[in-house]
């Protein structure tokens, strides 16, 4: 083989290399730019990030990229997933997630008040199984209950604070893409906000009024992550983003903290 030929084969493997392999950066990192735009674009934080609205309309009038971004996710093989840290595997997946609840809503769109909405009688919007990856179709509880929470792998409650569900009383949705180089420093900013926001966390005459994500979940802030064998030791370590005082701190370290957890608001995170 001469070295023209030689240089036209090797230029045409790189470009079809390219076109059938991941989107990868160079640290091997997969490539959420696209959602990253996406969220810059139609998400507004609000109260320093605690919350956040929606532009649903504006998911809408950007659909393509919104495709397109979801055809990225749905290419990637289970053998490619298998192969990447746990930090990209799991931001993967919370990305995964945060999208294909927005493209739920967007097949009902305007036309909705809540994800609930788009339940029916026997079965609620989560256990719909629409969704193309890792080799299945997969429902949301697919992604949250098995391919996350249901894993060995992760065992991270601070998902809880990530995973969105297109509701006011979720935590916010970040108006970023998570990645797997800042993911610990992501999921530690989404704790701190949606503990710092009171009227979803807040103490109340020594007694804690939580989000009911803490009574759903409970188990997964006891299973040993950072050595917590309790909801009261994870919520101590928080003393600060909860604003307790020095006395309610030591009465939640003795287990003598009544907790109660208050209404979920299902209301869609719109933008008004």
């Amino acid at each position: 083989m001469n070295k023209s030929r030689l240089l036209i084969f090797t230029l045409l493997s790189f470009v079809l290399t390219g076109l059938f392999s991941s989107p990868l950066s160079a640290a091997n990192e997969f490539d959420h730019s696209q959602w990253n735009t996406l969220l810059k674009q139609h998400v507004l934080p609000l109260n320093g990030g605690q919350a956040s609205q929606v532009d649903y309309q504006g998911f809408v009038d950007d659909k393509a990229s919104l495709d397109a971004y979801l055809k990225t996710l749905e290419n990637v093989s289970q053998s490619e997933f298998d192969d990447w840290s746990k930090d990209n595997q799991l931001a993967f997946l919370i990305n995964a997630y945060n999208a294909w609840t927005v493209d739920l809503i967007l097949t009902e769109w305007p036309d909705l008040d809540s994800i609930k909405d788009l339940g029916r009688f026997f079965s609620s919007p989560w256990s719909k199984s629409f969704i193309p990856l890792l080799g299945k179709t997969r429902s949301l509880d697919d992604i949250e209950h098995n391919l996350i929470r249901g894993s060995d792998r992760y065992q991270d409650p601070r998902i809880h604070f990530a995973v969105n569900c297109a509701s006011i009383g979720c935590p916010a949705l970040r108006n970023e893409a998570y990645k797997g180089q800042s993911l610990d420093t992501q999921l530690n900013e989404q704790t701190q906000l949606f503990l710092q926001d009171r009227s979803r966390n807040r103490i109340n005459d020594n007694q804690l009024e939580l989000s009911s994500i803490f009574k759903w979940y409970r188990e997964d802030f006891e299973k040993g992550w950072q050595g917590y064998s309790s909801l009261e030791q994870f919520l101590a370590d928080h003393a600060t983003d909860l604003s307790l005082s020095p006395e309610a701190l030591q009465i939640l370290k003795d287990k003598d903290m009544t907790i109660r957890f208050l209404d979920y608001d299902w209301a869609l995170n719109r933008t008004l």
